[in-house]
C-alpha cells in the first residue's frame, strides 16, 4: 500500500511540475524536419521600381509542406518559405505550432500576387487564404510585406512561374 501511494504521489508531482503549455508529440506525429534539408532558392518580388530579394526554403514535398515554418522561433527579414502547388488550387494555411507572426502571400500561376494576409498571429488554427486558386504561397516574417511596400498585383520572379529572370 505504501509503495502504491508513493508511486501515485510521484505521478502527481510530475504532473504538477510539467508546464501547462508543454506540447507532447504523439507517436503518430512525425519528428520535425530540419530546415537545412529543404532546398533553397533565390526569389525576387518586383514591386513597381523596387526589386526585393529573398532567400527561401522550398516546401516541395507533402512532408515539408505539412511542416512549413512550424517550430521556427525567428525569421530574418530576407528569408522565407515558398510552397508550390502542382497546379493552381484553393489553398488555406493555419499557424499550428508556428511561433512567429507571418505574412502569407498568395500567388497565381503567372507569379502575380493575388492576396496578402499580413501578420497572421502565431499558434492560431483559423485557416487563411483567398477564395481564388493559387499556384504558390510565400511566407515572410510578419510585417515584412508592408515594410517593403509589397502589395497585390506585384510579381514574384522564380522558376515556378517561368519568369526567374
Amino acid at each position: 500500500m505504501t509503495l502504491r501511494i508513493s508511486i501515485l504521489s510521484l505521478l502527481v508531482l510530475l504532473a504538477l511540475a510539467t508546464p501547462a503549455h508543454a506540447q507532447w508529440r504523439t507517436s503518430a506525429e512525425p519528428a520535425p524536419l530540419d530546415l537545412s534539408s529543404y532546398p533553397r532558392a533565390d526569389l525576387r518580388i518586383d514591386s513597381g521600381e523596387k526589386k526585393h530579394r529573398f532567400d527561401v526554403w522550398i516546401a516541395d514535398t507533402p512532408e515539408r509542406q505539412r511542416q512549413g515554418l512550424m517550430w521556427v522561433r525567428d525569421l530574418p527579414a530576407d528569408q522565407g518559405m515558398l510552397f508550390i502547388n502542382d497546379s493552381a488550387r484553393l489553398s488555406y494555411f493555419w499557424m499550428k505550432n508556428t511561433y512567429i507572426p507571418l505574412d502569407m502571400i498568395f500567388v497565381d500561376g503567372r507569379g502575380k500576387i493575388v492576396a496578402i494576409f499580413a501578420n497572421v498571429p502565431p499558434l492560431t488554427l483559423d485557416p487563411v487564404g483567398p477564395d481564388v486558386p493559387v499556384k504558390a504561397i510565400l511566407e515572410l516574417r510578419g510585417g515584412e510585406a508592408a515594410k517593403r511596400g509589397i502589395k497585390p498585383g506585384d510579381r514574384l520572379r522564380h522558376a515556378a512561374f517561368g519568369n526567374a529572370r
